[in-house]
């Protein structure tokens, strides 16, 4: 793959310039592109790979047969926000207070922290994000949707941005190119509120017969394409996105800042719409499934994956570029709109054999499909070391030998040998992150997992979401190597390992510092 553009360069030697270009050039090809296909709400169940049933997935199943499959590898939260926050500043999400953000908040990571972007950059990469942000914009005043929206990506190490601003389901329901919405209108003003109705487009909850799926008491603000989200959107007509071109125009996005970059490395975010309500798959990946639109949508998703690493392998990039393929999170089925996801699922198990989901501090909360594939360096295996993606941060910093700072990115580590060798060994503890800290920890044959106890018990997530919120007022132990599907509290019957991993857990959330 290097040798095109080292050749393409050897052929125009002439003086002494030339010939330190081409050194910078075999300089860079020993450096890795990074890709990080991060999809939203994708289960551990829910690829081939895992024993999806009901939807075939053959572009991811190609990475995992030929890369390395993680089967106990972690978001470090249930939820979005948190995740995202958490793979890109290698910092736990509690530190930050980061929780599940509105579509008009301000940036949560300041342009003062060190973050997985600005890190590569100083090896010389062009960066760049294409997709879901989620991690707000702005400085918290007021945001002016017709003039130049930051801070944002651009701040934090980003070179090129394209975005959805907040969620699929949240307004403004428009893209965001670097710093500006994508053809807003001057004449035709953009706002958008969170408080209460502005403007004259049709509602959910005052015009239902308009939608294309009902939505709950949340999700039936402002309509637009059909759909009921969260908020109300004012004016910008003309900048309305339509959520059936979004597995085009995030490929074509993405493909072509590959193509713009192909001699330089280059780190490429790929946060996903895709499985996230609403889900408003393509006609060209409906009935793909047997599962209706959220198996539709899993088709739509691994179309996406394959078009990506397509249009690598067509530039030569492929073999030197390092993909990761995860999930901020674990699955779930009814999240606002009647798509009739749980009603079509059939045979099929989202999280897999284990329980809870999206918003749980359950296994199935974090545990999420990991794939890394990076042909140069990665033979293909099966990993079932415990793995989490706070470690990207550092296990990057390692491969590129950039060092870092001792308040930076405090809580990843290095297992850049790991994330590369489907033999070598993972971490020994790692915390979960679902409204309540989980400790998993490794001792020997036990794997213990230990849910600390809260007083908020999220009923809401079982009301609402039909999924185990995994909370109690008394703590929860759970030995993973016996019981994996997380059956049988054994805190009772082992206090002194609930102790020492109370005290364990403190004494890594009371950390400052690497």
């Amino acid at each position: 793959m290097a040798c095109q553009p080292q050749q393409k360069t050897q052929d125009f030697v002439q003086n002494s310039s030339d010939v330190k270009a081409v050194n910078k050039t075999k300089s860079n090809v020993t450096k890795p592109n990074i890709v990080i296909f991060y999809v939203d709400d994708l289960g551990y169940g829910d690829v081939g790979a895992y024993g999806a049933k009901g939807v075939e997935t053959p572009n991811i199943d190609a990475l995992a047969a030929n890369g390395i499959k993680f089967t106990d590898a972690h978001s470090s939260a249930a939820t979005c926000t948190p995740s995202r926050y958490s793979l890109l500043t290698g910092e736990y999400a509690f530190r930050n207070k980061a929780s599940v953000l509105q579509g008009d908040a301000a940036l949560i990571i300041s342009p003062e922290q060190p973050t997985l972007a600005s890190l590569v950059k100083k090896a010389g990469y062009k960066t760049a994000v294409v997709g879901k942000w989620h991690l707000g914009l702005g400085d918290g005043t007021p945001i002016d949707w017709n003039g130049e929206v930051k801070p944002g990506p651009l701040e934090i190490g980003f070179d090129y941005s394209f975005l959805l601003p907040a969620t699929g389901d949240r307004v403004p329901a428009v893209y965001l190119e670097d710093y500006h919405v994508v053809n807003v209108d001057n004449s035709d003003p953009l706002s958008v509120s969170y408080e209460e109705k502005i403007g004259s487009r049709p509602t959910g909850y005052e015009n239902p017969e308009l939608l294309k799926q009902l939505a709950d008491n949340q999700h039936n603000k402002s309509i637009i394409n059909g759909i009921s989200r969260i908020g109300w959107m004012k004016g910008g007509k003309a900048a309305e996105w339509k959520d059936e071109d979004f597995y085009q125009v995030f490929t074509n996005k993405a493909n072509n800042f590959i193509s713009e970059n192909k001699e330089v490395p280059f780190f490429l975010f790929f946060p996903f719409h895709d499985i996230h309500v609403p889900r408003l798959p393509n006609v060209k990946f409906q009935g793909k499934s047997t599962m209706g639109v959220r198996g539709d949508a899993i088709a739509q998703m691994d179309w996406i994956t394959g078009a990506v690493v397509d249009h690598l392998e067509s530039q030569g990039l492929l073999d030197n570029t390092l993909i990761l393929f995860t999930s901020d999170n674990g699955p779930v089925l009814n999240d606002g709109y009647g798509d009739q996801a749980e009603e079509l699922l059939g045979d099929h198990q989202p999280g897999g054999i284990y329980r809870g989901g999206k918003y749980s501090a359950f296994e199935a909360g974090t545990r999420v499909p990991t794939i890394i594939h990076y042909p140069n360096k990665v033979s293909p295996g099966v990993n079932d070391e415990l793995m989490s993606q706070i470690d990207i941060y550092a296990s990057v910093a390692a491969i590129l030998d950039i060092p870092l700072a001792s308040n930076e990115a405090i809580d990843s580590e290095n297992y850049a040998d790991t994330w590369l060798n489907h033999q070598a060994k993972g971490r020994s503890e790692l915390i979960e992150e679902a409204y309540t800290l989980s400790l998993r920890s490794n001792i020997g044959s036990k794997q213990w997992k230990y849910i600390s106890p809260t007083e908020n018990l999220n009923d809401w997530v079982m009301s609402l979401k039909n999924i185990e919120p995994g909370l109690s007022k008394t703590a929860q132990l759970y030995n993973l190597a016996i019981d994996p599907e997380e059956q049988h509290n054994v805190a009772q019957q082992n206090s002194d390992t609930v102790k020492a991993l109370e005290q364990r857990l403190n004494a890594i959330v009371s950390r400052t510092s690497r």
